[in-house]
């Protein structure tokens, strides 16, 4: 696959990383902290090293953008060969050796957002007392750049699993 080194957010993404996100001591907020760029070349291919035990791997195929409280990244998976940013999946990798792809897009990312989940609450189920709620400026935002694409955050995670079933399987078998 032919992967780009485009380090700049696509618009849709920069609208919603610019959105203060609240932890709410974990209790009903979101655990992410955006960042203000991707994450450089190098920074990602040492931090997915680091993450795997595998030093002969680059981080060519990931955009992070942002991470949860304890060091878990949320980043655009480039899997799909020539296909821009907002077409490739959204997965996040947890600081505990937690997987997921949490959407399949950036628009089903924003519709996820909306519906009150991060990345870490879309690859988690830790927290059985912890209920999303909806953002109202981030729903602005999904509104705006991916109207045809609105649906639950439930539905957004659901069919990111059904989609990617073997991330997990695949990360994994990169770990030394």
């Amino acid at each position: 696959m032919k992967t780009t080194d485009d380090r700049q957010f696509p618009a849709a993404l920069a609208t919603a990383m610019a959105v203060p996100f609240d932890y709410a001591d974990g209790k009903t907020g979101v655990d992410f902290e955006p960042f203000p760029a991707f994450l450089s070349a190098a920074d990602t291919t040492d931090w997915f090293q680091a993450w795997t035990g595998n030093s002969e791997l680059d981080g060519n195929g990931f955009r992070v953008f942002g991470q949860d409280g304890t060091g878990g990244y949320a980043a655009i998976w480039l899997i799909r060969p020539s296909r821009p940013l907002v077409e490739q999946p959204v997965v996040f990798l947890g600081s505990e050796g937690e997987t997921g792809v949490v959407a399949r897009d950036l628009g089903d990312f924003l519709w996820l957002l909306a519906g009150g989940f991060g990345p870490w609450e879309a690859a988690t189920s830790y927290d059985p007392d912890w209920t999303p709620r909806p953002h109202r400026e981030l729903t602005a935002i999904a509104e705006q750049f991916a109207p045809h694409q609105r649906r639950s955050a439930t539905a957004v995670i659901e069919l990111a699993a059904q989609e990617f079933p073997d991330f997990d399987d695949t990360i994994m078998e990169l770990c030394r």
